[in-house]
C-alpha cells in the first residue's frame, strides 16, 4: 500500500490533534469552567482520521455524542471547536451546540449528535443528496455499537440498501454502550445485519492507521462508484469512560492501561513511518510541539473570548432558503 507522504503528515498532525485535544478536555473539564457534558475520543483517533483521509471535501459525515475526533479528522477548525466546548459565542456554532451539538457545514461535518443512532438517517439524506445532484460526493455516518441497536440505524441500513444510496456506515465498536458490553447486548454479528440488508461488509483493527486507512478506501471506492452502501466495522478501545466522570467500574482491571501500552495508534504509526523509512522521528517530533502550542492558544482564547448575549437567542433558529 502506497500512501503519499503529505498524506502521512497531515494524518498523524490529525491523530495528534485529537489526541492533545481530548487530553487537555480532560483537565479543563475537571476545573467546572466546561459547561454540559464532554465524551472524549482518545485511543480512537486512528478510526475518525483513517476514514477522513480518503474524504474529499464534498464528502458529508455524520458524528455521535463523540464527536470531537470526527470533527478535527474532516478538517474543523481547532480553535472554533474549542470556543464551542466552552459555550462562547466564537465557537463554530457561536456557543449554542456545546460537545455533544458541534456541526460545521463547510467543512462536511453535518454535526455531532447526542440521540444515540441520530447520526445514520442524517446521512441517508446526505447520500441521497449526492445522488440527485450527481456531485460525486458521499457520506459516511460514525455510530458506536449501542446505536447499531436502534430501529434508526436499523431503518436507515434498509432505505440506504432500497434506494442504493453512496453511504458508508461505519460501526466504531469500542466494546461498550455506554456501560453496558456489547458481547451481552449486540445479538449477532455486525457482519450478519449487514448481510440481512444485502449489504457489503468489511473490518478492521481500529488501532492500526493503515488497516483502517486501506479497509475504509475500499468502502468508500465502493459507494463512491454507485455500488450503493456499505458497512464497515472498526473494532477499537476508548480510553476514558463513556462520559468525563464515568469511574468505569464495569471495566476489567488492566484493560485500559493494556489498551495504552499495546494498541496506542499514534505509538503504533509512529513505530511503522520510521522504521520504514517514510518519515523521521524529528518531522514527527515537530508536529507534536506546533499541535501542543495549538492546542494551548486554543484554550486561552476560549477562556477569554465573550459567551453569547441574549439577543442571540434567536439568531440561528430558522434558515431560509
Amino acid at each position: 500500500m502506497q500512501i503519499a507522504r503529505e498524506t502521512l503528515l497531515r494524518s498523524y498532525r490529525a491523530m495528534r490533534t485529537i489526541r492533545d485535544f481530548e487530553e487537555r478536555l480532560h483537565v479543563e473539564f475537571a476545573t467546572g469552567e466546561i459547561p454540559g457534558f464532554v465524551h472524549l475520543y482518545c485511543g480512537e483517533e486512528a478510526s475518525g482520521v483513517g476514514v477522513c483521509a480518503n474524504l474529499t471535501d464534498n464528502d458529508t459525515i455524520s458524528s455521535t455524542h463523540r464527536g470531537h475526533g470526527h470533527c478535527i479528522a474532516k478538517g474543523v477548525e481547532v480553535s472554533g471547536m474549542m470556543a464551542e466546548i466552552y459555550g462562547k459565542s466564537t465557537g463554530v456554532c457561536r456557543g449554542k451546540g456545546g460537545s455533544m451539538h458541534i456541526a460545521d457545514f463547510s467543512r462536511g461535518m453535518l454535526g455531532a449528535n447526542g440521540i444515540v443512532g441520530g447520526g445514520p438517517p442524517l446521512m441517508c439524506g446526505a447520500a441521497l443528496s449526492h445522488k440527485t445532484l450527481k456531485d460525486g460526493g458521499i457520506a459516511v455516518a460514525f455510530y458506536g455499537d449501542g446505536a447499531s441497536n436502534e430501529g434508526t440505524t436499523l431503518e436507515s441500513l434498509n432505505l440506504a440498501t432500497v434506494w442504493k444510496l453512496p453511504v458508508v456506515f461505519v460501526v466504531e465498536d469500542n466494546g461498550y454502550g455506554e456501560a453496558t458490553g456489547s458481547s451481552f447486548a449486540v445479538a449477532g454479528t455486525q457482519k450478519d445485519r449487514a448481510a440481512g440488508f444485502g449489504m457489503p461488509y468489511l473490518e478492521c483493527d481500529g488501532s492500526d492507521f493503515f488497516a483502517v486507512y486501506q479497509t475504509a478506501g475500499e468502502a468508500i471506492a465502493h459507494a463512491r462508484a454507485g455500488n450503493g452502501p456499505i458497512m464497515l466495522h472498526v473494532h477499537l478501545q476508548r480510553w476514558y469512560g463513556h462520559f468525563e466522570g464515568d469511574a468505569m467500574t464495569y471495566r476489567a482491571a488492566g484493560e485500559v492501561a493494556e489498551a495504552k501500552r499495546d494498541h496506542d495508534c499514534l505509538d503504533l504509526f509512529r513505530k511503522k513511518v520510521t522504521e520504514a523509512g517514510l518519515l523521521e522521528h524529528a518531522e514527527l517530533d515537530a508536529i507534536d510541539e506546533a499541535v501542543r502550542d495549538e492546542i494551548e492558544s486554543s484554550v486561552v482564547a476560549a477562556k477569554a473570548a465573550p459567551l453569547p448575549e441574549p439577543a442571540d437567542l434567536l439568531a440561528d433558529v430558522y434558515v431560509r432558503y
